[in-house]
């Protein structure tokens, strides 16, 4: 029997694909549920103590909750084909999603929150574009739930990485909360899943995970609708050659915020980089037609 890092989650075929609760994770704060949806089916719900972001990943839908009501008309075809809408519900929200196209596919980050914030809804046009890294580690993040976006811990971008590059590089950690003597946050603790979607038969990514004593080492081999888990650790993708990679981030942990600490071994690149990859940007706001 082939080994399977104790990290990555493998989805189902149909229906609710994916779905890891804290407990099942093994840590604290962070849940995901990933859903394949047909026209007229509905997710209802109410948020309860957690704070909710949904994120479109094609399709269409509308949202009927207890804080408002929202509707998407150009949602995505696939990741690879626009940006995502994004709801963000927060604690004792009534909801009920319904897909409005053929198929919807739909993703929901959620965690306990401390405090009340006003529901959003965010539209493709309203989530920034950052073209991150350089050279052969260039890729794309559309901010989602950004640090400052009106929320208690929640945390989500999607990330897109063209063929052959690397992605999260250099390899950075999120473990530890740490304060700088300023009180300005350098590092906060984090849990974290990447949920990958990819094109084309036999598209893949590879993902490690590592500390720095090597207690934890594992090099993962990721294909369309896996999800892994990011508990501690350094946590680099590279992208396959041929495979242009998607992967959904969503985070929560003890601040909002995105602070990291990159791999001292490899923070000298940050300063090597020549240029940009001219295959970013991936994909627009523009993009987005059903």
């Amino acid at each position: 029997m082939s080994y399977q890092s104790p990290l990555i989650r493998k989805p189902m075929p149909v229906g609710c694909y994916q779905k890891i609760v804290a407990a099942d994770a093994s840590w604290t704060h962070l849940n995901m549920e990933a859903r394949l949806m047909q026209q007229g089916e509905t997710w209802a719900g109410n948020t309860g103590d957690n704070e909710f972001g949904f994120v479109l990943l094609s399709g269409n839908f509308s949202a009927t909750t207890s804080k408002g009501n929202w509707a998407t008309s150009n949602g995505r075809k696939h990741v690879f084909a626009g940006i995502a809408h994004t709801l963000y519900l927060p604690r004792h929200t009534e909801f009920c999603i319904t897909a409005t196209s053929p198929v919807l596919d739909i993703a929901a980050g959620w965690c306990k929150a401390d405090d009340d914030f006003p529901a959003k809804f965010k539209s493709p046009a309203e989530a920034a574009i950052e073209i991150r890294g350089g050279d052969n580690a260039t890729r794309q993040i559309n901010s989602l739930i950004e640090p400052g976006f009106g929320a208690s811990k929640l945390v989500a971008v999607e990330v897109y990485t063209p063929a052959g590059n690397w992605s999260s590089y250099p390899a950075h950690k999120h473990d530890k909360r740490k304060v700088g003597a300023d009180g300005q946050l350098l590092e906060a603790a984090l849990e974290e899943f990447y949920f990958f979607k990819m094109q084309g038969e036999g598209a893949f990514a590879i993902q490690q995970v590592y500390t720095d004593d090597r207690s934890l080492d594992e090099v993962i081999k990721t294909h369309n609708n896996d999800v892994v888990l990011v508990p501690k650790g350094y946590h680099p993708v590279v992208a396959g050659h041929g495979y242009p990679c998607y992967y959904l981030n969503f985070l929560a942990g003890s601040d909002q915020s995105l602070a990291n600490t990159p791999d001292p071994n490899h923070v000298w690149m940050f300063d090597a980089w020549t240029g940009k990859d001219s295959r970013v940007p991936i994909v627009t706001a523009a993009m987005n037609e059903l």
